[in-house]
């Protein structure tokens, strides 16, 4: 792209004036359709150093409310702290809300190309970081955000030229550093690695756009151009579709619903008491050596109300150093969650590497709540099942363990649950309304549920059905699936 990116001719002064006068008054227009659609519209500055990303940043910014945008900068690699989680963790962070911009002041791409360069990445992580990358911005687009990445590119002997002047002036030094110096001496390695990088990572949904840098000005009105078009087309194609795209991971079977049977799955008071005092041993001494591996652990429940989630997750905790492990408890999406990308909230809950995170309901809320009370379009829930297996996978490859539970009583068992509560005062904060208008949908839900597992059972992140009609045999078999997975990740590591 780059080694065959062809110059186009730059307007004279005059007809740069008019233009750019134009197009800042087209941006400032579209903020406020922008804001009532609720676009959120991320702006990825990449190039060579002293290409003027940033002078460019601070010129287009100036056509924009700053209530409706942020500039990231993002630094060239990730602190001790940003390390120990996923490699797109610190940048998710980052995405906007419906209706504002975040412009990046690099995102992504300087730490692979860094990793490349200086050979701290091998062939396979550079691969992966693609692929991982190509999968966020896809569905980033696919959930209505519009992603635009501009590289900014200039000649070596106009970079050198750049640099000497700003090393010239004791007021502009301290600008330079040595890797600038390091990518002009060795800018033909340099483009060879941003030549593979924009190639790999170059998609119709997001396309990378080359800014010929050699000129402030017009630079800055080959941004805001290519900007207000994309703008203009996301704004027009808002509500349309996006392909379901298949499934492509190897998946392990798991039957539905209605073939577990319940009947038997029971212990004696005795036997629960022996056996969880052994098992939360062995989880105990388990947590330890997770720390000092410095692997993150995720278990995921999901299952029916009253169904016994809250005491399964009690004793896998009582086992685990409180300083190690946190528990979050998943409600509706607040204002600024609803405002972003639906897998946003949980990707920001991440436990980092060598503890432990528990999420009472988790992202399958998508396919489940989410479908079956009207909260997203069918289009977002059929995308859903990929995009979570894509996510689960992401963890997966970062080394993460992956435990999900579905929690299965029946209808019988759970209305003697609902009464229980209903009937004993300390323990009526348990019911709600809500509880009483999902049971009503008791086989609307199973059919999502049983598509769900279906879907979703990947040979990776597999579901484990709990039979909790009898909630001391589920949480024996709860704390023995989390010892098995553990034990297996760590004799794999």
């Amino acid at each position: 792209m780059l080694k065959d990116y062809v110059h186009a001719e730059m307007p004279d002064e005059d007809e740069l004036k008019a233009k750019l006068k134009e197009e800042r008054a087209h941006l400032s227009a579209s903020q406020m359709k922008l804001k009532e659609a609720g676009l959120p519209v991320m702006v990825l500055f990449e190039g060579w150093n002293a290409a003027g990303k940033g002078a460019v940043i601070g010129k287009v910014i100036r056509n924009i409310d700053p209530r409706f945008f942020k500039v990231a900068t993002m630094d060239r690699e990730p602190n001790e702290e940003e390390m120990r989680y996923p490699f797109l963790y610190r940048f998710i962070k980052e995405i906007p809300e419906a209706g504002k911009f975040r412009f990046f002041d690099t995102c992504w791409m300087e730490e692979i190309v860094d990793g490349v360069i200086y050979d701290s990445i091998d062939k396979d992580t550079y691969k992966q970081r693609v692929h991982s990358i190509n999968v966020i911005e896809r569905q980033l687009c696919d959930n209505g955000y519009l992603v635009i990445k501009f590289f900014f590119h200039i000649s070596k002997k106009e970079q050198k030229k750049r640099l000497s002047s700003l090393l010239d002036s004791k007021d502009t030094r301290w600008r330079v550093d040595a890797e600038d110096l390091f990518q002009n001496k060795h800018y033909n390695k340099f483009l060879d690695v941003y030549e593979r990088y924009l190639e790999d990572t170059n998609q119709s949904r997001a396309p990378w756009y080359i800014i010929d840098a050699s000129d402030k000005k017009y630079a800055e009105l080959q941004v805001l151009q290519f900007l207000n078009q994309g703008i203009d087309v996301a704004l027009k194609n808002r509500k349309m579709n996006v392909p379901i795209l298949q499934n492509t991971f190897p998946m392990a079977r798991i039957p539905k619903l209605s073939d577990i049977s319940l009947e038997d799955k029971v212990m004696t008071d005795e036997e629960y008491d022996v056996t969880l005092d052994i098992l939360q041993k062995r989880l105990r001494d388990l947590g330890n050596k997770v720390y000092r591996k410095k692997i993150p652990v995720i278990v995921a429940y999901e299952g029916w109300d009253a169904a016994g989630k809250g005491g399964n997750i009690k004793r896998i905790t009582e086992a685990l150093d409180p300083r190690d492990y946190v528990v979050e408890p998943i409600a509706s999406p607040e204002p600024h969650e609803k405002a972003r990308h639906y897998l946003w909230r949980f990707w920001t809950r991440l436990p980092k590497t060598g503890h432990v995170t528990i999420f009472d309901r988790t992202w399958y809320g998508r396919v489940m709540v989410e479908r079956l009370e009207g909260f997203c379009s069918e289009n977002d829930w059929q995308r859903a099942y990929n995009e979570i297996n894509e996510f689960e996978k992401e963890l997966k490859d970062w080394g993460a363990v992956i435990i999900k539970f579905w929690v299965q009583i029946d209808k019988d068992t759970q209305l003697k649950r609902f009464n229980d509560r209903k009937n004993t005062p300390e323990k009526q904060w348990k019911i709600t309304d809500e509880d009483w208008r999902n049971r009503e949908k008791w086989d609307q839900y199973e059919t999502a549920i049983d598509e769900m597992i279906e879907k979703t059972s990947t040979a990776f992140a597999p579901w484990h059905i709990l039979e909790s009609v009898d909630k001391k045999y589920a949480r024996i078999k709860a704390l023995t699936i989390v010892i098995d997975e553990i034990e297996r990740a760590l004799k794999e590591r």
